[in-house]
């Protein structure tokens, strides 16, 4: 009898790690598929149908990336993009005032207040080779951020941009949950305040 039993219990071991190791199989199975944290229900999840239609899809990961970095709302940096340039549509990103770009940046704010030339509405006269400088912007105390890691921090590129803006979003209080405030920062006008906050709500996905 102890000769028969034996057996079994290697058997009935065999079958446990057999049942143990389907869900690490069909978990690798997923990451062989859709790569760790890319498939594009990843990339959707939380993302409301509004969104879906009106943001092109190459911007949510940018969105989510830059707002999980500066610990903001992604559809926050979405709603801003959308009232600035209609997500970088526009034939002409620059302002009567002087804001360029995707995300409609004032060269001073950018680059730094501190910047020489910089007064008034913050136009300032800074060269091509400063606004885009990290170096630069880092000694004059600007928002400018080199997301896609080129050497230059551009107010035209959408990558930078959009980092740039959750940067300042950032630290205008969006981090600590004063959106509101952040916003009215950014643009200094409560029209451009609910416009913005409405399109972060339709954009927010059922959770």
């Amino acid at each position: 009898m102890t000769i028969n039993k034996k057996p079994k219990r290697k058997k009935r071991k065999i079958r446990i790690i057999h049942i143990l190791l389907i869900p690490v199989i069909l978990f690798s199975l997923h990451l062989l598929i859709y790569g760790p944290d890319k498939s594009m229900n990843q990339l959707n999840q939380f993302v409301s149908n509004q969104a879906k239609k009106e943001i092109p899809p190459d911007y949510i990961p940018i969105y989510k990336a830059a707002a999980k970095e500066y610990g903001i709302p992604w559809t926050l940096l979405a709603a801003h993009h959308r009232v600035e340039t209609k997500f970088s549509s526009m034939n002409n990103m620059v302002s009567s005032v002087g804001a360029e770009g995707p995300m409609q940046f004032m060269p001073c704010t950018f680059v730094g207040w501190s910047y020489p030339s910089c007064s008034g509405l913050g136009k300032g006269n800074i060269p091509e080779k400063d606004k885009t400088n990290p170096d630069v912007i880092k000694k004059y105390g600007g928002y400018g951020v080199d997301a896609n890691g080129d050497g230059k921090a551009d107010p035209w590129d959408d990558e930078d941009a959009i980092y740039s803006a959750a940067n300042y979003l950032a630290k205008n209080g969006a981090a600590d949950g004063e959106i509101s405030k952040a916003v009215f920062a950014y643009n200094h006008s409560q029209r451009y305040v609910k416009e913005v906050l409405y399109f972060a709500k339709i954009y927010k996905g059922p959770n």
